[in-house]
């Protein structure tokens, strides 16, 4: 390949971008709540902010920080005092939306590089030039740009750096610039507060225009009233409702078949969405993608690589999606909803994480300390995934934190305990088991 390019994850704490480094992600991306389009289930405060820094130099990674929010006025001294810490720490790359950050970041951080966030919804060469004369280094290219699209952008723009979201959820709206939140809600999607109105479940009514009035949003008080949105000079209606349908419920990108093509077309950086997933998620994730675009590099034919990628793609329907798509870059006629559900079942079950190995703990057999997330009972079977690989296991004991033994484990806060399995497993190992029940989804 010409071009070199490198693997992107979601940071949405500390150890989450601690198991997307240990998988094998090169980069992590993570923001404060105010600034980074992730203003819930985001933990992040500048001391944490610090701390991956730290960690990614310590591993010889790479960590970017999210600034990517449409600022408003009352956002500007919060922002450029961010934005002296920003100066000091100094992260690898800011990302960024707005023209007025870019502007603020070249006066208060002139050292940091600059990437141009997908929500600048960047889709043609011209932009990119633009983009390319105020000093951006990366472009992450709007996700309805196609993959012909890519490879004229490449061709016009031979020396900038390109990004690419492969895989997690779409937003309906172009480049996640929706209003939908904000107008139902008061809570902005471009300021990293979505309540994700796209996901719930409508039906359309029409509507007389002289036959209707919407609702004072004062005096609302019914969910159903609250949840309805108006169309075409309210004609249309489309109401939250249990009989309806999920029109707007966009399948989640999924482009690990596809990693060739674009590394082909001149893409360097894949990314990967999911900062509010859980832990699992980001290493199931990152362990998928790693493995094909280390195929990819080694320069394995392309039988090889196809089949590689079909595995992991096996690998990936384990995690909770709501079923998986190309999105545009095959074109945009190809972008898919899901109108029946708003996720696909799933039978796996995240149950735990291995914190450290206990040796024989005096009674032989190979113990470890677990954090539990989900039931882990006696003779369960599991699955044990590593970096190196997906390993079958059995739950032969259970001991509690002291040290006696009982027949099951819960999650719960910090739940912690020590399980015998038939073989040891490093630390950061995410262990599965087949539940027959969705996966209970977590952030942590």
């Amino acid at each position: 390949m010409k071009h070199k390019f490198e693997l992107v994850a979601p940071g949405g704490s500390l150890e989450k971008i601690e198991y997307a480094y240990h998988f094998g992600a090169d980069a992590a991306y993570a923001g404060l709540p105010v600034f980074s389009l992730r203003a819930r289930i985001n933990e992040f405060n500048e001391k944490k902010l610090e701390k991956a820094v730290k960690l990614a130099r310590s591993l010889g990674k790479k960590i970017y920080f999210t600034l990517n929010i449409y600022a408003h006025e009352r956002h500007l001294p919060e922002l450029k005092k961010h934005l002296r810490f920003v100066a000091k720490i100094k992260p690898d790359a800011v990302i960024i939306s707005d023209p007025g950050i870019v502007s603020l970041v070249k006066k208060i951080a002139p050292l940091i590089k600059i990437h141009l966030s997908t929500q600048a919804n960047t889709t043609n060469s011209e932009a990119v030039k633009f983009w390319q004369s105020q000093g951006i280094s990366r472009i992450i290219l709007a996700r309805e740009v196609t993959l012909d699209e890519i490879k004229k952008i490449r061709k016009a723009c031979p020396k900038i750096e390109l990004e690419y979201f492969v895989h997690g959820a779409m937003c309906m709206s172009l480049s996640g610039r929706c209003l939908l939140s904000r107008w139902m809600r008061g809570r902005s999607a471009n300021l990293g507060d979505c309540i994700q109105p796209c996901r719930w479940k409508y039906h359309l009514q029409e509507f007389p225009i002289s036959n209707f009035q919407f609702p004072n949003k004062s005096k609302i008080k019914n969910k159903n009233d609250q949840n309805r949105i108006d169309f075409e000079e309210k004609k249309i209606v489309a109401e939250e409702d249990e009989q309806g349908t999920y029109l707007f419920n966009s399948k989640d990108l999924c482009l690990i078949e596809h990693l060739d093509k674009l590394a082909d077309a001149g893409i360097n950086s894949f990314k990967i969405e999911g900062r509010t997933k859980s832990a699992y998620y980001v290493a199931c994730a990152v362990k998928a993608y790693r493995k094909v675009l280390d195929a990819i590099k080694s320069g394995k034919n392309n039988a090889e690589t196809r089949k590689i990628s079909a595995s992991e793609k096996k690998e990936l329907e384990k995690l909770v999606n709501r079923g998986y798509s190309t999105g545009f870059l095959f074109g945009k006629d190809k972008w898919e909803n899901d109108f029946e559900k708003s996720h696909q079942g799933n039978q796996w079950q995240f149950v735990g994480e291995v914190f450290d190995k206990r040796g024989n703990s005096g009674d032989g057999g190979n113990w470890a300390r677990i954090k539990i997330h989900n039931t882990l009972k006696i003779e369960d079977r599991v699955e044990i995934v590593s970096p190196d690989g997906v390993y079958p296991d059995k739950v032969s004991e259970i001991k509690n934190h002291d040290g006696e033994r009982i027949k099951s484990a819960h999650g719960g806060g910090k739940s912690f305990c020590l399980v015998r399995f038939g073989r040891a497993y490093p630390e950061k190992s995410i262990i599965r088991k087949k539940s027959g029940l969705p996966e209970k989804r977590k952030t942590g």
